[in-house]
């Protein structure tokens, strides 16, 4: 299929499954704070808006590591190199033990602190610590269940990523009806339905699993192969960046409306940032679509066909990101009322939404260019094009038109546009320099093709003889 398939039909239907897997990770969040905002209130959602950064770590960390192994396992099933896929798919599982397992026992201990850290006013800060206290518990099950997803999936199985994350979606939705609303749970039922979903969804992921392990022989226990595990890490590192800077920029931005406007603007970015989500998702999805497809391309050498994947995801993303925004600008309100009943915060959001994703579409083409270097195993170049975006050029203009022109929550509403232009032509110049550089290859792979066709003629003329065929 990655070698021959047709790219539009490969690319859509990879997406889907990567689009979901990247959905439900939001969900989880996403569906907690639609029932605690409208059980109750704005304090509610402030909370989840403080716990936020911590869960975007955990994505990152998952995407990472699944983003790394899959683009490792997808160079190695083009090279024929089986017993490759093997290790890549061991070490991947137990860097995701050996991350995890620490990272948790570090949040629980240390989590008020680190709430603080993140923003939280004493007003918030009760509903946060309930929420932390039992959701990082499910931080093992959502990386497990991301990493054996996308090794499968670069392994052509698609549909256990797409099949595992809807189970845990679908079971987070029922049970947090039932302990949110039915129950008096508050906070903390929302809390347990998260975790109880995501080990759902990870036993469904380990079940599936089972095939690729009987297929590779891959046995039981923990394995370091030094080599493998930086390459995943370097690899998957600008997915995490990608994932991670998000959570970084979210606690930064919301100590700094703490600080100006108080905890209305806290509650409005938080309330954004869900909406928004959806739109990011599925560029996201898309790119981590192209990456296994690239990738095997690459380890097969056949550039001609990497040359038309990556262009028909530059293609596929933004047509499917203007579509993406013009619906969420219309009818803003209406999405945004979802989440809370105010009818002032509904206002003020929808205006501060519109601003924030004003040159969204431009985004598409920056976000193919991140997937494109990780596919390549450009992990310096997919590194710094990451953090181009959030890290360089928006949290300055941020704390520019924030602390020094005194804009409010205006500035940090402006800093988005700002950014996503100047990311966006950015990346546009960077995609027309790989273009050429793929257009050698193709010239290149060509003549030598052309140069091995004819020793071949020459070698049955002269050496074989002519009639010796």
């Amino acid at each position: 299929m990655f070698a021959e398939g047709k790219v539009g039909k490969v690319l859509l239907k990879f997406s889907i499954p990567s689009i979901v897997a990247l959905l439900v990770n939001e969900l989880y969040n996403m569906v907690d704070t639609l029932f605690v905002g409208r059980a109750i209130g704005g304090n509610a959602i402030g909370a989840l808006v403080v716990v936020f950064p911590i869960q975007r770590i955990v994505a990152a960390i998952s995407m990472m590591l699944a983003i790394g192994s899959s683009t490792f396992v997808a160079r190695k099933n083009g090279e024929k190199d089986y017993k490759g896929i093997a290790d890549v798919a061991k070490n991947g599982i137990t860097l995701a033990f050996a991350i995890m397992i620490p990272l948790n026992l570090l949040v629980y201990l240390f989590r008020d602190n680190i709430l603080t850290m993140l923003g939280a006013s004493d007003n918030i800060l009760p509903y946060a610590h309930d929420y932390l206290s039992i959701i990082i518990f499910g931080s093992l099950f959502i990386c497990m269940t991301t990493v054996m997803g996308y090794i499968m999936m670069a392994l052509g199985n698609r549909r256990v990523t797409l099949t595992s994350t809807s189970l845990g979606a679908i079971l987070n939705i029922i049970i947090d009806y039932i302990l949110v609303i039915k129950f008096p749970y508050g906070i903390k039922g929302a809390a347990i339905a998260t975790v109880f979903s995501q080990f759902i969804g990870f036993l469904y992921a380990a079940y599936k699993f089972r095939n690729v392990s009987k297929t590779f022989n891959l046995s039981l226990g923990l394995d370091f192969k030094r080599e493998i595990i930086v390459g995943i890490i370097s690899v998957g590192f600008s997915a995490f960046i990608v994932e991670a800077e998000d959570g970084i920029l979210l606690a930064i931005l919301n100590n700094l409306l703490l600080n100006h406007v108080g905890d209305t603007g806290v509650i409005i970015l938080g309330i954004i940032s869900k909406v928004s989500m959806f739109m990011f998702i599925t560029m996201l999805g898309i790119g981590s679509a192209m990456q296994p497809i690239a990738a095997y391309n690459l380890g097969a050498k056949n550039y001609k066909r990497l040359k038309k994947v990556v262009k028909e995801t530059v293609i596929f993303a933004f047509i499917t990101s203007a579509a993406l925004w013009l619906g969420t600008v219309v009818f803003a309100e209406q999405i945004i009322s979802l989440f809370v009943r105010e009818r002032d915060l509904i206002i003020e959001s929808a205006k501060a939404f519109r601003v924030m994703v004003a040159v969204f579409p431009l985004l598409s083409i920056y976000y193919v260019t991140i997937y494109y270097y990780q596919s390549l195993g450009r992990a310096r170049a997919s590194f710094l094009v990451s953090i181009f975006r959030q890290i360089i050029v928006m949290l300055p203009i941020s704390l520019v038109l924030v602390k020094i022109f005194d804009l409010g929550a205006l500035g940090v509403w402006l800093s988005y546009p700002t950014a996503d232009f100047i990311s966006g032509i950015s990346s546009i110049f960077m995609m027309k320099r790989a273009f050429d550089k793929l257009n050698d290859k193709v010239e290149e792979h060509e003549l030598n093709s052309m140069d091995k066709d004819y020793s071949m003629d020459y070698y049955e003329d002269e050496v074989l003889g002519k009639d010796t065929i």
